[in-house]
This record gives structure tokens, sequence and C-alpha cells, in this order.
């Protein structure tokens, strides 16, 4: 297997079976053999271990499979494929992208392109103009962006689009934002935000991020995140919101190298 990439794309998988688009990554990685794609299965009761595995056998130098036996949740899931891939491989960028392609493959590589030596961090963002095709739900469009609003208004930025699901790091800075352990499992993306604010302060950030407008994203069925979560995410928030407020200094985030 290669152990040197250009990018790698860390996906969270939990029941995807019937759902997983393997045409689409099969085709992406024949075009993209700079691309690492490193699947976490987290703890799915159905067989989708064993469509990861048919890929992987189809392309054994540019997938890498983690295998969860219990549901950790997408954050812990995340975090143990940066973690994995940190450790093992060689790159320059590393992403994360939810495994029912809402937002595409080569849309992914060309957030990427955006991460150089000013940027250290690129994320799409769902803002729907003349020039994009954004095909969200009303009732999930408009729940999002009271959402929005709410989680802006902690952080004290303005962020249109903290929850889409594709961030692209560069690598150093991707170490020191998942050593620790996330609070939540679902509203990890606040927490990276939260954890950028306690190392470089919020003057510095707004100099190597960049917040890039999807061409195209599409909204899925099925959703992983259960429709109950939604009254436990302002608890989620609130607590999130206190424990950055009372380490909201760079100590509180561990500054050192975890893998060299």
């Amino acid at each position: 297997m290669n152990t040197s990439f250009e990018l790698v794309v860390v996906i969270p998988c939990y029941n995807e079976e019937y759902r997983f688009k393997i045409e689409c990554y099969s085709n992406f990685l024949k075009k993209n053999d700079n691309v690492l794609l490193c699947f976490v299965n987290d703890g799915s009761t159905d067989d989708t271990i064993d469509v990861l595995k048919q890929l992987r056998n189809n392309f054994s130098s540019q997938v890498l499979v983690i295998n969860l036996i219990e549901n950790k949740g997408k954050a812990s899931a995340i975090r143990e494929g940066f973690l994995r891939c940190l450790y093992e491989f060689s790159f320059i960028k590393i992403a994360y992208l939810d495994a029912d392609l809402s937002t595409s493959l080569p849309e992914c590589v060309s957030v990427s392109k955006q991460v150089d030596i000013a940027t250290n961090f690129a994320f799409g963002s769902r803002i729907a103009k003349l020039d994009t095709t954004i095909d969200r739900k009303l009732y999930r469009f408009l729940i999002g962006r009271y959402i929005a609003t709410l989680i802006s208004n902690q952080l004290g930025l303005k962020v249109y689009d903290t929850q889409c699901g594709c961030k692209v790091f560069e690598r150093t800075l991707a170490n020191k934002l998942f050593h620790d352990k996330f609070i939540s499992r679902w509203l990890f993306d606040v927490e990276l935000f939260h954890r950028l604010i306690a190392i470089y302060g919020k003057k510095q950030i707004k100099h190597m991020v960049k917040e890039v407008p999807l061409k195209s994203w599409s909204d899925t069925e099925n959703s992983s995140v259960p429709f109950s979560y939604f009254f436990k995410l302002w608890i989620d928030l609130r607590n999130i919101g206190r424990a950055y407020k009372i380490k909201d200094q760079p100590k509180s985030i561990r500054n050192e190298t975890v893998f060299e």
C-alpha cells in the first residue's frame, strides 16, 4: 500500500450498505491516484464492512478501512481516522467527508486546493447563489440557518455554515485540532472552531481559514443523525460553550506535535 499522498479523505460510515455509492468512489479512485480514502466503519449493524472491503480489495493501494466494533458517533469515528492516518501516512492535507457524498469527492478536492502556505483550513459552505446548485429541503434549511446563527453568535465569528460535512486541514493543524476527544458526538465541528480560537485567537484565524461556497450539494434521505438529536443539540451547544469559555486560553489545547 502507498504511504505518501497529496490528500487523505476520512469518511465515517454507519449502516451505509444500501446507499453506498461504490461506483462513484471507484471512478474517483481511478482518476486520483494521489488521494487516500480512509473509511471508518462506526459499528454498523448491517453489512457496510463487506461493501468497504470490496472497494478496498479493488483499490488496495488507495483505500484504508478501519472497523470499529461499537458505534462511537461521528466525532470519534472521524478522530480515529485522523489519528490513524497521521501516524501511518505521509500527506500534505487531510479532509473529512460524509459517506453519502452530499458533497462530491471532486468538490472536496476543489476545496482542498484552497489550502496552501497561508490557508491552513478550508471548509465547504452551502450558500445558494445564481451559479451554484444547492439542493436542500426547506425545513432542513430553516432549522440549519437558525442553528448556524446560534453557533456563529457563540463563536463570535461570522461563519455561514459550520456544519457542512466537507472540511480540509493542513497536516500540522490537523495534528493539533484532533489530539483531544470531542465533547459532542455530532457538534464537533463547533468544537473545532473553538479550538482554533483557543490556539490562535479570532484575529489570526481570519487570515488562515477560508469558507468556500460549494458549486453543488445534494440533500439525502435517511440521515445518520437521529431526528431526536435536535432536542439534545441545545444541551451539547451549551456544554461546548461553557467548556471553551472556561478554557479560552492557548494552553487549553495541546500544541505539541503528536505524530512525526
